[in-house]
């Protein structure tokens, strides 16, 4: 190496050396007058509760992204359904919003809660038989809760949904994840579901906010439901897990009467929601095509799914209204599998 060669070789590092020290000066300064800045969040479970767009956006990167996410949550016909302005945005085909079914915006427990789940995807999914990611679970609910068409994954709407799921999935306690997974438990009275009681139910408990002909409450053809139909042709097809008995039981339970249950103090005993999910998933739906094709392995299809064909000779009937727990015994003793639902 030559002189010069050596010279510029050592400013080099003269001037690593200089970079490096004025970083860590900054670092001290602002270490001095503002160490919050480098101290990781404590979050204090007691008085932990789920991200509001209505207070916690402030200083979000993405704000617009996530508040336009809500947006479609609560207002889903109006922007990717029948209402759309936009007809090649009609996707849903029907009228039902997103946070009918994951409530209050997907931040309530015991409801489908959207809280965490950024974190838990991929994962895996029985129905494809594959690794799923989170955009091909949302589609999985346009083709069946929301009876349409698949919404593109690369759409400003796809990705504002994920925005909004991934924010309200952040900073959760520990000690809440549990309780925001899913809907609560039922033990399944070991019987067939009995339309009648179920009728019964349905007629003290849920007739005056979804009417006695199941077709919810709105105010006219052109705005949101203010109860959802739970029947009927606006509503969530036959392929949807709401119209599995079990998932629907666990649904009521933790939520209806609707601002009276909540996870932790339900208002319906087991058996009535039970009998009461069997009488709404007694009346007709729209139809998903194509069902025959769902769960490639057949032993993973939950025991209360209505459309076969089943790994069990089993009747329809007893797969869609029950007793359950003879085709769970069944399927602990031939494959080794304990099932729930």
């Amino acid at each position: 190496m030559n002189p010069i060669e050596g010279i510029k070789a050592i400013s080099k590092i003269l001037k690593l050396i200089l970079s490096v020290l004025v970083v860590l000066i900054v670092f001290v300064f602002m270490l001095q007058f503002n160490p919050e800045a480098f101290q990781s969040k404590k979050v204090d479970p007691a008085n932990w509760k789920p991200r509001s767009v209505l207070t916690d956006l402030e200083g979000e990167s993405q704000a617009p992204l996530i508040k336009f996410g809500h947006e479609l949550i609560i207002k889903t016909p109006q922007f990717i359904g029948p209402m759309s302005a936009d007809e090649r945005k009609r996707l849903a085909g029907n009228n039902l919003t997103c946070q009918n079914c994951h409530l209050e915006a997907g931040t309530k427990p015991g409801a489908g809660s959207f809280v965490g789940v950024f974190n838990r995807f991929p994962q895996f999914r029985g129905r494809e038989n594959i690794i799923g990611t989170l955009e091909e679970r949302i589609n999985g609910c346009m083709q069946r809760s929301m009876n349409g068409d698949t919404l593109p994954e690369i759409s400003l709407e796809m990705k504002a949904i994920i925005a909004y799921i991934k924010w309200v999935s952040e900073d959760v306690p520990e000690e809440k994840v549990d309780i925001y997974k899913g809907f609560v438990k039922v033990e399944l009275p070991d019987v067939k579901a009995d339309l009648l009681i179920g009728k019964s139910v349905y007629e003290k408990t849920c007739v005056s906010c979804h009417g006695p002909d199941g077709q919810g409450v709105r105010l006219s053809e052109n705005s949101l439901y203010q109860y959802p139909p739970l029947w009927g042709s606006d509503t969530f097809n036959d392929g949807a897990g709401m119209h599995r008995i079990i998932t629907a039981a666990e649904f009521i339970k933790g939520n209806m009467p609707y601002l009276q249950a909540t996870w932790d103090n339900p208002v319906l005993s087991d058996d009535e929601a039970y009998h009461v999910a069997a009488y709404i998933n007694s009346f007709d739906r729209p139809e998903k095509t194509n069902k025959e094709l769902d769960f490639p392995d057949k032993k993973l299809k939950p025991v209360s799914t209505p459309y076969g064909p089943w790994a069990d000779t089993f009747s329809a009937e007893q797969h869609k209204y029950g007793p359950f727990q003879p085709i769970m015994a069944y399927y602990e003793k031939e494959f080794g599998m304990k099932k729930s639902k």
